[in-house]
């Protein structure tokens, strides 16, 4: 059964397909995402103040490299595909980068189902925000042989303290300082209506990918293909390097869909910055276009599927 989260999405969509006048004012939608970043870091913070930084640098380790893999991975494919340099490590750092709300989707997915997962699973989620990034920036700037010309010290400013990545780090700080004893005040904020929140966001989310359906045409088969194969391919990959690291069913479910999410927030801000020549609309496309509605209408249920079938 499907979440009831995710037919908001639906509705967002319907609503666009059937030219309804429905639209959520821009200032809503900014507060909606900074919202759910800095719940999600809360929540994720409460839990590390629980455990020990020292057992969790392992699972640092794995998820800092395979968000830095993904776009060299990736790369190579999109130039068969007949993409640019320039344009296949754009669209690659946009899969390496991850979805905060998909993360949020298949989080909540597995709690309908009463699958634990582990605590401080949003600390994967701040992890694996910037190293895609970087790494699809390198190989942009080295397609266009302009490497030496990039400033990575205003780059670095830009990915690191860009929004999304500040406020998840920032949520997991207060969170982790304060503990659960610490937050309690804000419970009722940032923790109970999560889900609402989340819906609100969701049906916003389902209008801008409607109203980006024509462009679908536009781009071409072979972009629609990448953007629906390669989550897949990509969630193999992490519920392996999740293996690798010793998760829970569920934990492991999330490193699946973390692998398979492409960012729709903060890689098109980083390219846009940095690599100005790279076709943006191809992109955003397939991330929000494609890959997003994929993943959170039947990517997460397949790849729950496929790791209980090799964790019973």
């Amino acid at each position: 059964m499907l979440d009831v989260v995710v037919l908001f999405f639906v509705l967002g969509v319907a609503a666009k397909c059937f030219k309804s006048d429905l639209r959520l004012p821009e200032a809503l939608y900014e507060t909606l995402s900074i919202y759910l970043l800095l719940a999600i870091g809360l929540k994720g913070g409460i839990e590390m103040s629980k455990q020990s930084l020292l057992d969790l640098a392992p699972q640092v380790a794995v998820c800092l490299s395979l968000g830095f893999a993904i776009p060299f991975l990736l790369v190579p494919v999109l130039r068969r595909l007949g993409l640019s340099a320039v344009d296949s490590a754009a669209l690659a750092a946009h899969y390496g980068s991850v979805s905060v709300v998909t993360f949020a989707v298949a989080n909540s997915f597995l709690q309908k189902r009463g699958v634990p997962v582990e605590s401080h699973a949003a600390l994967w989620v701040a992890l694996m925000e910037a190293p895609g990034l970087i790494a699809g920036i390198w190989l942009a700037r080295r397609g266009l042989r302009e490497a030496s010309a990039l400033n990575w010290r205003e780059l670095a400013h830009d990915v690191f303290l860009g929004k999304s990545v500040l406020l998840l780090v920032g949520g997991l700080l207060i969170g982790a300082f304060m503990g659960e004893a610490g937050t309690a005040s804000i419970k009722n904020v940032f923790i109970d209506p999560f889900k609402g929140v989340l819906a609100l966001f969701l049906l916003e989310l389902g209008l801008v990918a409607g109203a980006r359906l024509g462009d679908l045409r536009q781009h071409g088969v072979k972009l629609v293909a990448f953007a629906l194969i390669a989550p897949m391919g990509l969630a193999v990959l992490g519920a392996l390097a999740g293996a690798l690291m010793g998760l829970s069913q569920g934990g492991v479910t999330i490193m699946a869909t973390l692998a398979a999410s492409a960012s729709y927030i903060a890689a098109p801000t980083a390219m846009r910055i940095a690599v100005p020549q790279a076709n943006a609309g191809l992109s955003i496309t397939a991330a929000l276009g494609v890959t997003f509605p994929f993943n959170i209408v039947l990517g997460i249920p397949l790849y729950f599927e496929m790791v209980q079938r090799w964790m019973p």
